[in-house]
């Protein structure tokens, strides 16, 4: 019988393939945002990349929170690092800003590529 509500795996399904759309869009973005400033990732990078992306995408939906983030780990982040995390994060407009300190250690791990 069909009360025509959603189950729960078609809702969990929905928002996986929301997730991934969201995700290419992003990455899109992310990826002409670094070519600007001539900073590329190598394949692992790109790949450890877009699975957080994802994970982004899927906790902007869903509102899973992050777990606290010690803020002092990350003191030794580039400004320029940090603000190209606040502008991604900033695309989801439903993140913390916490997720820019995670997500700045991949744009600042890509800038040593170039040294």
């Amino acid at each position: 019988m069909n009360d025509g509500s959603a189950s729960i795996k078609e809702i969990e399904q929905s928002d996986v393939s929301e997730a991934g759309a969201i995700a290419a869009r992003v990455l899109a973005d992310i990826t002409a945002m670094l070519n600007a400033e001539n900073i590329y990732t190598n394949a692992v990078q790109q790949q450890m990349l877009e699975s957080h992306i994802r994970a982004m995408g899927l906790r902007s939906i869903t509102g899973e929170p992050l777990p606290e983030v010690d803020k002092s780990l990350f003191d030794e982040i580039s400004a320029e690092s940090m603000q190209m995390a606040e502008r991604v994060v900033n695309q989801f407009g439903t993140l913390p800003i916490e997720e820019a300190y995670l997500l700045s250690v991949h744009f600042e791990v890509a800038k040593d590529n170039n040294a």
